[in-house]
């Protein structure tokens, strides 16, 4: 026969295994700002190229056009400098604007605001808390079920204000205008199991981007 106390240690440990269930079934969702691993590098810099090719086809009324840039984040970081210089190439390669060094060599004033340049982890489903085991890691879990979702996320607007009286005839250009609200998201996702991760998606562009075809490769 068991004993009333071994049967309430029992039941101690299985409403705590219930409640585990429970609050590890909800969403969870944590911000990676070190960028240390190439699949977080690689979320938000193809987050970024995403984002920039979204520009307007208007810009290309803009071609010849010397363009300032003065952009503005959270932090002011290699991040925001190589998001700065991504958009930049965007507009130097595709639309034909010319980069001005200074406000005062410049035809048109390009004012960013970038309200995203991060990723997100968001985790879904069902997982089994092992802290509460003598020596095990307090945050240790085994996944019963899970779908791991990774996002790289890059977003901002921006006005345009003429700056040369050249600039300031261009109808549009008569005064500052805001832009749209650019946003992309890139996704890599994994299905938890017990004892093993089955990636579902993956971040590689090499096999659809790029100018390898265009330089006779085979």
């Amino acid at each position: 026969m068991f004993s009333a106390t071994k049967i309430s240690k029992a039941s101690r440990v299985l409403a705590a295994l219930g409640l585990g269930l429970v609050l590890s079934a909800c969403a969870s969702r944590e911000m990676d700002g070190s960028f240390s691993g190439s699949t977080s590098q690689r979320l938000v810099t193809h987050s970024i190229d995403d984002m920039v090719r979204e520009l307007p086809e208007s810009f290309g009324e803009l071609a010849g056009y010397k363009v300032w840039l003065n952009s503005y984040f959270l932090h002011d970081n290699a991040l925001k400098g190589y998001a700065d210089q991504r958009l930049l190439t965007e507009l130097e390669q595709t639309y034909g604007l010319v980069r001005a060094d200074q406000a005062e060599h410049a035809d048109i004033a390009l004012t960013v605001f970038y309200t995203s340049l991060a990723t997100n982890r968001d985790n879904f489903g069902i997982s089994i808390p092992l802290g509460f085991i003598p020596g095990v890691n307090e945050t240790a879990s085994l996944n019963v079920i899970t779908l791991e979702k990774f996002h790289g996320i890059a977003e901002m607007y921006y006005y345009l204000s003429p700056l040369s009286a050249k600039a300031q005839a261009i109808k549009d250009l008569s005064k500052p205008q805001r832009g749209p609200t650019l946003q992309a998201v890139v996704r890599t996702d994994a299905l938890g199991l017990p004892f093993i991760t089955i990636p579902i998606s993956n971040l590689d562009r090499h096999e659809k981007e790029g100018i390898r075809g265009h330089l006779g490769a085979e």
